[in-house]
């Protein structure tokens, strides 16, 4: 390809495109420089433009009006297009249709699993397991690519403290330093450690760059409005932690940052990224981005074009203002040539690091695509993640794990919807594969069981919030009975049964894009059915689906046991099987706090006191409190409960002062006290005592997973050292203070021992 199309590397190269920095690759830069030379204006600007696949079918490619532009250069790559055969057509469209024959670029919403789904990202978040999650991206990567599939927007890293907001689901929780690991984890599985793709590897994008999880009210595409302090602090870290993990791409997110949308900020896209972060891949917008920024206020389709390209954009996803309005822009001196040629030349870069130039359908082998697409090692790779992704949120009197003899009583709404288990924004699922929780639960269980099932109620007793949560073919169908005969049922099926099983909560499209709620319980005909369950006096374990926090401080009071399953896949209806029988002790961790109630909210562990802060947990007059309720949640961050017990001895530091440039060691025995194996998650945590800005009364600074047999104890370390201490400082100065620290270590946020030492 390189030989038939660009054989004239070394001439005198002229225009703007040599003005654009080169990179570290010199033959990538000759190359590049070359094909611009050739290229028109309107061959440059066609490559900023990514539509979606619209009417692109197989056997029909040739007569689409994309297939038009892509002859005529006016298109840089496409998205959700899924399928080798149709990748394959369009792809030869551009090679062999094209005056310079330029492939294309396909990308695809790869966010938690391909054909084999993995938990969504909040959940895989839950493992506080960088291995699982990267093995999760690196299957996720080998699927795609062997469907064509050459780049993935994901990973989703923003920062949230308001599960109001439907995007939780897709993210990392509330705290920067997990967020960070999870970010770099996404990376490495998709992209590789080394730089360089391989056939089965796919350029990854982090998004949404930046501050998109602050949304005020929870409700999504909204405002966001905070201190540049508080970005670097609290929400820029996991952006920074893709950048430096080598991400390929930073896609652009639809709010406002310091009153102007992120996809016109050039502060945003070039000062940060680009200067202070060196980031040297593309940046892509979001769905429509640019010309949502009309409806922001602030121009018509040319300005924001022209203003999205200025401020560091490259490409445009299906708005099409770049291809409709940069010439223009340009002919009036709007914009640059130079803008134009940097932007253009990122793109063609990302082709060329794919090896795309150099073989155009290395990602479109029918042979991979037939063989290594939900194959039964990555369906047991699923299978064992999603079980380490649930979180035990309260287990009275051992009440699980569940005996495998007598009667179980499986009701709810959810607990056989097949479509429901994968989760959002699984869009290349196949929704027929996956178990139901009934089916999984008598898989497991096996015949010494008696597994009883009643669905109980529906989701929701209004049926158009019903309809809205199960969109994307994700419909469970409305039993038409009425509420009583649903219930009734319910309550025969469980009259002599040992234990209770209910399962209920949120659909998969009640949490997700567009799926904010201002009531994050569970939904009312559910709660009502679970009341009742509750009132027969039998133990009811509640298994609980969920994309995000929710208020659950009644079902804490009143429920025997929770698990939480959030959604974990194609293979969730096994784990949870395997959990709830036993044959996996749960270890899963919140990287979220729980509140009681949405009037708690915004609340998250890592908070900043007040001169009046409250003492304990009961209201206090002139202290920062509330009348109606405790300050604190039904669960903390880092929360999760095991079928064993966990004891944690005394700190021990291997010296009480440490100077800027040194490092101490900070020791913990573990102990398992139980009666079964199990890993625990021990966390540590740091307080700045006093700083020069004031800094949160905790920080989560390192992890461990820790595996122990009953009876088994073991010394974990942490090493301390200036880096843990750094917080960016009133004049964004990136600094490490002497004082006092306090060092807290256990098994959640609330759960931790104690101790301090100074730094000079």
């Amino acid at each position: 390809m390189k030989k038939t199309l660009f054989a004239l590397l070394g001439i005198v190269l002229f225009g703007a495109a040599c003005t654009v920095e080169k990179s570290a690759d010199p033959e990538m830069d000759r190359f590049i420089d070359e094909l611009m030379s050739r290229m028109t204006l309107e061959e440059k600007i066609g490559q900023l433009n990514l539509p979606s696949a619209g009417d692109i079918t197989t056997g029909q490619s040739q007569n689409s009006d994309v297939a038009e532009k892509i002859r005529r250069g006016e298109v840089g790559g496409m998205f959700n297009i899924k399928g080798v055969d149709k990748i394959r057509e369009v792809q030869k469209i551009a090679v062999s249709e094209s005056r310079l024959g330029i492939p294309l670029l396909f990308g695809m919403d790869v966010i938690h699993g391909y054909e084999t789904t993995f938990p969504i990202p909040l959940a895989l978040t839950a493992t506080w397991d960088m291995d699982a999650i990267e093995r999760a991206a690196r299957i996720a990567a080998i699927e795609a690519s062997a469907s064509g599939i050459c780049w993935t927007f994901s990973p989703m890293v923003d920062i949230s403290r308001d599960p109001r907001w439907g995007r939780v689901a897709e993210g990392v929780g509330e705290d920067p330093f997990l967020g960070s690991a999870v970010a770099r984890a996404f990376v490495y599985g998709y992209q590789g450690r080394d730089g360089k793709y391989a056939e089965d590897e796919i350029m990854s994008c982090v998004k949404h760059y930046a501050l998109y999880g602050a949304s005020e009210a929870g409700r999504d595409y909204n405002t966001t409005d905070m201190s540049r302090q508080r970005m670097y602090n609290e929400y820029f870290a996991p952006y920074k932690a893709a950048v430096d993990a080598g991400v390929g791409s930073v896609m652009a997110s639809f709010n406002e940052v310091d009153g102007i949308p992120a996809t016109a900020n050039r502060w945003l896209m070039t000062e940060v990224l680009r200067n202070q972060w060196g980031f040297g891949g593309l940046v892509v917008t979001d769905y429509t981005g640019i010309a949502e920024m009309i409806e922001h206020g602030i121009g018509d389709m040319q300005e924001v074009s022209a203003r999205a390209l200025q401020a560091g954009i490259d490409m445009d996803m299906v708005s099409e203002g770049f291809l409709g309005t940069l010439k223009k822009s340009l002919d009036e001196k709007r914009i640059s040539l130079q803008d134009i040629d940097r932007a253009c030349r990122r793109i063609l870069e990302a082709k060329y690091k794919l090896g795309l130039f150099e073989d155009p359908y290395r990602y479109c082998d029918s042979r991979r695509a037939a063989t290594q697409v939900y194959t039964p090692e990555h369906c047991a790779e699923a299978r064992r993640i999603a079980a380490e992704s649930f979180v035990l949120l309260k287990n009275e009197n051992n009440t699980l794990p569940l005996r495998r003899k007598g009667t179980i009583a499986v009701v709810g709404p959810l607990a056989d919807s097949r479509a429901n288990m994968p989760g959002t924004w699984s869009v290349a699922v196949d929704l027929t594969k996956p178990h139901t929780v009934l089916e999984g639960l008598r898989e497991i269980g096996g015949s010494d069981v008696n597994i009883r099932y009643a669905r109980g109620c529906n989701i929701a007793r209004d049926e158009e919030l019903e309809r809205n949560s199960t969109i994307f073919d994700r419909t469970i169908e409305r039993d038409g009975r009425s509420d009583r005969e649903m219930l009734e049922e319910a309550l025969r099926i469980s009259s002599d049964a040992d234990v209770i099983v209910a399962v209920l909560g949120e659909p998969s499209e009640m949490s997700g894009e567009c799926s904010s709620r201002s009531d994050i319980g569970i939904p009312d005909v559910q709660r009502e059915l679970l009341e009742a369950l509750v009132a027969t006096g039998k133990p009811v374990v509640l298994v609980l689906f969920a994309g995000r926090p929710m208020t659950l401080e009644w079902e804490d009071e009143h429920v025997t046991s929770i698990l939480n399953v959030w959604f974990g896949g194609t293979q969730a209806a096994e784990a949870i099987g395997d959990v709830l029988f036993g044959d996996v002790n749960p270890s899963g961790k919140l990287p979220s706090t729980f509140p009681r109630n949405v009037g708690q909210i915004p609340l998250f562990y890592n908070h900043k006191n007040t001169g009046r802060p409250l003492k304990g947990d009961k209201f206090e007059k002139f202290r920062s409190a509330y009348l109606d309720v405790p300050n604190t949640p039904v669960y903390a961050f880092g929360h999760g409960l095991s079928y064993t017990t966990f004891r944690y001895g005394d700190i021990r530091l291997s010296a009480s002062e440490m100077g800027i440039d040194g490092s101490i060691t900070a020791t913990v025995r573990l102990t398992n006290d139980g009666p079964y194996a199990g890993e625990e998650v021990v966390q540590l945590y740091i307080r700045d005592i006093q700083g020069s800005s004031t800094r949160p009364v905790q920080e989560l600074k390192g992890f461990q997973r820790v595996s122990l047999k009953p009876g088994e104890s073991r010394e974990v370390n942490f090493k301390i050292d200036a880096s843990l201490l750094k917080f960016y400082n009133y004049d964004l100065d990136y600094v490490c203070e002497p004082g006092e620290f306090d060092i807290m270590i256990g098994g959640a946020s609330d759960r931790v021992k104690q101790t301090r030492f100074r730094l000079n």
